[in-house]
């Protein structure tokens, strides 16, 4: 393999990688766009998908993989509408700092379920299938890698079109810049909410079914990719769609990059040591925007 084969299959695999931290990004940026809540529950979501896709692909139902991801994104989705109905409207405090660590909590919770129904043994899901193995040259592009693509393509186009084109995408931006001139509005606040986290929780369990064939499943995998999709979110521009997304495909380059040509072992800090220099030169992420107010 020459040189350039070598980078183009390096950022092959960045960018499939990339994509999972995109859609886990978006998860942390439609529920903070509603809410102003950053909810680090949102990996676990990412964990279960995968898990009941293993689950129901591979257990004695058997099922169909395509049923299994359907299953798998509804259940997750009426999760995050309970999680926010049932946990986060009932807590008495509005105070910021007290709902991140009630999701902390929840992610805890969450993870400890999982072990508890599942087990703590590695399960793996095989490819999808459809699509063949893509090979130019000696550069290799797996099956599931396609996968990843399409969802990451009809998710971003999807989220495009809810906040651009639809009066929920409208009412949710409505909330999240002024919650009480919506409510006065007509909007309810409390229903987006609950709407913002049904959607983050069906995204990223959509997102942790496609990538639970390239990378196996485990009930503590929630925990590394919360964080990966809570760093894309931070360096493109907390609360921006599009900033969730480039963080996402950075982060996951220079992980891959950093695997390639330097010490696997370190990618992980070097993907982080990265954030902070983005968020030194551009605080506001590289997207984002400072907000400025009089006090």
């Amino acid at each position: 393999m020459s040189s350039f084969e070598m980078l183009v299959q390096v950022m092959v695999s960045g960018l499939m990688v990339g994509f999972i931290y995109g859609l886990a990004a978006l998860g942390f940026t439609i529920v903070y766009n509603a809410t102003q809540i950053v909810n680090f529950a949102n990996g676990e979501y990412l964990m279960i998908g995968g898990m009941i896709v293993a689950v129901l692909a591979q257990s004695t139902l058997d099922l169909p993989i395509y049923l299994s991801v359907l299953m798998a994104v509804g259940a997750t989705g009426i999760l995050g509408y309970l999680t926010q109905t049932v946990i986060i409207r009932n807590t008495k405090s509005r105070d910021p700092m007290t709902l991140v660590m009630l999701t902390i909590g929840l992610a805890v919770a969450m993870r400890g379920l999982v072990s508890f129904l599942f087990g703590r043994d590695v399960k793996f899901v095989p490819d999808f299938g459809v699509f063949d193995v893509i090979l130019i040259g000696n550069i290799y592009i797996p099956s599931q890698a396609i996968w990843v693509f399409i969802t990451f393509i009809a998710v971003t186009l999807g989220i495009w079109f809810l906040f651009n084109r639809t009066l929920i995408g409208k009412a949710m931006q409505a909330v999240s810049l002024d919650p009480r001139a919506a409510a006065l509005c007509g909007i309810n606040p409390g229903n987006l909410a609950a709407m913002s986290f049904a959607l983050a929780a069906g995204i990223g369990a959509l997102a942790g079914a496609v990538s639970a064939p390239i990378q196996p499943v485990f009930y503590e995998n929630g925990v590394f990719l919360g964080l990966k999709g809570f760093a894309a979110a931070v360096a493109g521009g907390f609360g921006n769609p599009a900033g969730a997304i480039l963080g996402g495909l950075i982060i996951g380059l220079v992980e891959s990059l950093a695997a390639g040509y330097g010490a696997s072992g370190y990618k992980d800090a070097i993907a982080f040591v990265l954030l902070i220099l983005i968020l030194l030169v551009r605080p506001a992420g590289l997207i984002g925007k400072a907000h400025v107010s009089r006090v």
